[in-house]
């Protein structure tokens, strides 16, 4: 049964302790990492106090115990995601960053050829853009772009033209700068039925809605620890066993080899062919938490909690605000999150976030690593409120309050 209650989840968080130019601190910022609670800080110092070790090394007892809570993670985390088969298809990276990489480098190098054709969307994120420009650098590659419409969504009114040739669509599964949420599961259903493999970077929506990659039926999932209540450099690349095992290895060292000889080497079999030298054994300990805390949760109960939470977001947005700020997103809630990416007419971002310091409130201002976005906007930034599930609609108030303070100063 869920626990669900986001003034509970603040009472675990320790950084609501915080208060910030005499003002409790309001938290805004989660598209940019979300904030842990204590558990997932106690499970980490744990390890740290009684089983700190390597992993896949020694045999004393605190070395296999660093083992289990290493495998263990990816055991769960493979569960909270609904893969296939957990054991063997969940790589720990170091971000989202690097399992696009490892994407490209290594399935990516492997299948792609000159002329081969890789789309992606408008409003990726610069980590499912860039390795693709980089293959087209050195292989020749095509990359396709989807367009956002007017409406801050998809345009796929031409996507059965875009996917013709296409081996590899790669996707968000909801925009860290929009808020949009894609259809994901149609997405896939499109790629596959054009021949082509399906990619999702998940990881805006992994720490707040329910995952399952069996019934996206995706081909590769790529998403990080920080974005879902754990810790910092952590990522996590999902593909299914059989694909997997036909990729060759990112990085090579210890850790990642069957055999070496002065003749050549064989990698190992199985994510572990792709997580060379000493890996980041703590903050395992910390994700294995945070999915615990997560399901303890009850993602379906905090999804609905933050659709609510979103209306009123943009009710208070659109009524209580001077009408020189814009939200660039949808002005719905239907296949929506909570992002809100705020352009202030007149005031630069980095000036509203600065105002809104003042208030307690955070909130990032820039492009989001996401320029092929902001320029289909004729935007250069925007200032982004985020919702988690600590977020309180006495957190919007503030937020209402710091802005139009920001607009009167700069009026």
């Amino acid at each position: 049964m869920s626990s669900f209650d986001p003034r509970r989840v603040r009472i675990d968080t320790p950084v609501f302790s915080r208060v910030i130019n005499d003002r409790p601190i309001v938290y805004l910022d989660s598209a940019s990492s979300t904030l842990p609670p204590r558990p997932v800080i106690e499970a980490m110092d744990r390890y740290y106090s009684g089983h700190h070790a390597n992993v896949h090394r020694g045999v004393y007892q605190t070395a296999n115990e660093a083992t289990d809570i290493y495998e263990g993670t990816r055991l769960d985390v493979g569960r909270f995601i609904g893969a296939p088969d957990p054991r063997h298809e969940i790589v720990f990276t170091k971000n989202t960053t690097e399992s696009f990489n490892l994407l490209a480098r290594s399935w990516g190098a492997a299948n792609l050829q000159a002329g081969d054709v890789v789309l992606v969307t408008e409003m990726e994120h610069h980590a499912n853009i860039v390795p693709w420009f980089q293959l087209q650098a050195e292989r020749g590659i095509e990359v396709r772009f989807v367009p956002v419409g007017d409406d801050f969504r998809l345009d796929l009114t031409d996507l059965d033209r875009l996917l013709a040739g296409v081996k590899l669509f790669s996707f968000t599964a909801m925009s860290n700068v929009l808020g949009t949420r894609n259809p994901v599961a149609e997405l896939v259903g499109a790629a596959h039925a054009h021949g082509a493999l399906a990619a999702v970077d998940a990881a805006q929506s992994v720490g707040h809605q329910p995952t399952d990659v069996r019934g996206w039926d995706a081909d590769f999932v790529c998403f990080s620890a920080h974005k879902m209540l754990g810790p910092t450099g952590l990522g996590i690349f999902w593909t299914r066993a059989d694909l997997l095992e036909a990729m060759p290895p990112f990085l090579g060292g210890g850790g990642m080899i069957a055999d070496v000889r002065t003749d050549g080497f064989v990698p190992a079999h199985g994510p572990t062919r792709f997580e060379a030298g000493t890996p980041p054994i703590a903050e395992t300990a910390g994700l294995r938490t945070a999915v615990r805390y997560l399901t303890g949760l009850g993602l379906d109960e905090v999804s609905r909690y933050e659709h609510e939470l979103t209306r009123q977001a943009l009710d208070l947005l659109a009524s209580s605000v001077d009408d020189r700020v814009r939200v660039i997103g949808p002005a719905d809630t239907v296949d929506r999150g909570g992002v809100f990416s705020l352009d202030v007419e007149g005031v630069h971002p980095h000036d509203v976030a600065q105002v809104l310091d003042q208030y307690g409130v955070c909130v990032r201002p820039g492009h989001h690593c996401a320029k092929p976005l902001m320029r289909r906007f004729g935007l250069a930034a925007t200032a982004r409120a985020s919702l988690g599930p600590y977020s309180l609609r006495s957190d919007l108030d503030v937020l209402v309050e710091a802005l139009n303070a920001a607009i009167k100063l700069f009026a």
